[in-house]
């Protein structure tokens, strides 16, 4: 009872001191038999090698279910294969760069909102975090923008991932699913919520597309309409379409929000670090927009150091088709197979202090020496996130302009604790003293001298 007491009330509660030092740990959960793997040979042969014989367990595509049951994240075989060949284009590199312009407006105007406080002021950042990167889908994703206001869809998010991201025993237990949850039916408002944006989103575009086709945005939304099967071609079908819609209006922000907020706790922890970002960010702002987020190399290691303590992704559960071996461990089929990121980057095996916040393990040689299996914020194999290079491009510039602009410290008496549902955020928020910098030159950095769009 008190295993289902902490599953619900926050999972990150059910990780004890073995599962950080031993790489395979059998047992833990009341549902048959579990194996919480961390050893990157295992894991490598779970996600890659042999991944044929592992799909998505029956307790994460429920989670999915709620609105996502068709699209990228929760689709499997050649559902999945499709969905995939079709989204890829839209996050190739020479595309996610295209995209700076765009995040870097998003992010001058949190400065802009931001610059209005009072000296000293005292702010959430987390809600904060979450309107930025919102900003930056509805400017990069979704060009015609959400028919309400945003900051109706950024609560209509948390109460989203906070209803469906609480684990029901009765999901635990293998209740069959025509058996009632009470979380299922507090998120159905919010479905429909949804539904009625993504229908009014997909309305505009499809009679801009209809009428005036050479003025269309190329962004996601037109290249998902295009591939929608209208004469079975084997295109997308509607749900598939909307599903996506929301999974990348979800996904597109969600997970960046809470990796932002993530590393300006950290960094207001760290003198050190907050100084060298801030000199970084004062030294490259002012170049070409064009390459800026690989100029900003310290910053980009502080993102990657940040995902390794707080990792977007805090979970990953397979179960095994056929019988099989991890590093010496008997796999039935139908075992469950647990992997979590946020256990594996803090192994005791695999990191020298792994709980210490060092951005240096993502610089120079250091990088090299990790372990491609050992460091999943992303996932890893077919399935890896197809949106994690938009994501680091996206918090690498949102940050670094951050802490050009602002200094900042945790308030006073306030204590940080990592939640999870179906992301990993703060609990009870993270309030913040910010205060302008001052900056030798005041005219550096401004929008209209990078060329940057005002809107």
């Amino acid at each position: 009872m008190a295993l289902l007491g902490a599953l619900k009330r926050n999972p990150l509660e059910c990780w004890a001191a073995p599962h950080f030092e031993r790489p395979i740990v059998a047992g833990g959960l009341p549902i048959g038999h579990v194996l919480l793997v961390h050893e990157p040979g295992a894991i490598r042969r779970v996600l890659l090698d042999n991944a044929v014989n592992y799909r998505k367990d029956r307790l994460q595509r429920r989670v999915l279910s709620a609105g996502l049951s068709d699209g990228l994240l929760s689709a499997e075989g050649e559902q999945w294969r499709l969905q995939r060949r079709v989204i890829a284009p839209m996050f190739a590199r020479r595309t996610v760069m295209d995209f700076a312009p765009a995040m870097l407006a998003a992010a001058e105007a949190l400065v802009e909102r931001w610059s209005a406080l009072e000296d000293g002021a005292s702010i959430d950042v987390a809600p904060e975090m979450a309107k930025v990167t919102l900003d930056v889908v509805e400017r990069t994703i979704f060009s015609d923008g959400f028919g309400s206001d945003a900051e109706d869809i950024r609560k209509a998010m948390t109460t989203y991932f906070n209803t469906i991201g609480r684990i029901s025993p009765l999901d635990i237990l293998g209740v069959p699913d025509f058996v009632p949850r009470l979380g299922r039916l507090r998120v159905q408002a919010t479905l429909r919520f949804f539904e009625k944006e993504v229908d009014r989103v997909i309305s505009v575009r499809r009679r801009m597309l209809a009428e005036q086709p050479d003025q269309a945005p190329r962004d996601l939304l037109t290249h998902l309409l295009e591939a929608l099967d209208t004469g079975g071609s084997g295109g997308l079908t509607e749900a598939e379409v909307r599903s996506n819609i929301l999974t990348f209006i979800a996904a597109g922000h969600e997970t960046t929000a809470n990796t932002l907020s993530w590393a300006l706790f950290l960094l207001s922890q760290s003198g050190e670090w907050r100084e060298r970002v801030q000199a970084e960010a004062d030294r490259e702002l002012i170049g070409p927009v064009e390459d800026m987020a690989d100029r900003l190399v310290e910053t980009r290691a502080v993102i990657e150091e940040t995902v390794r303590l707080y990792p977007p992704i805090a979970a990953i559960s397979r179960v095994a088709l056929d019988r099989d071996e991890l590093n010496g461990e008997r796999v039935r089929a139908g075992s469950l197979i647990v992997i979590s990121p946020y256990v594996l980057h803090r192994h005791r095996l695999l990191w020298d202090r792994p709980d210490a916040f060092d951005p240096r393990r993502f610089l120079g040689a250091a990088q090299a020496t990790i372990d491609r299996f050992a460091y999943l914020p992303f996932g890893t194999g077919p399935r890896k996130c197809i949106g994690s290079s938009f994501a680091l491009q996206e918090a690498t510039l949102v940050l670094a302009t951050i802490v050009r602009h602002f200094a900042f410290r945790l308030r006073p008496g306030h204590a940080v604790w990592p939640m999870l549902r179906v992301t990993l955020r703060p609990a009870n928020g993270l309030p913040m003293v910010i205060a302008m910098r001052s900056l030798r030159d005041p005219d550096r950095c401004r929008p209209a001298e990078r060329g940057l769009p005002n809107s």
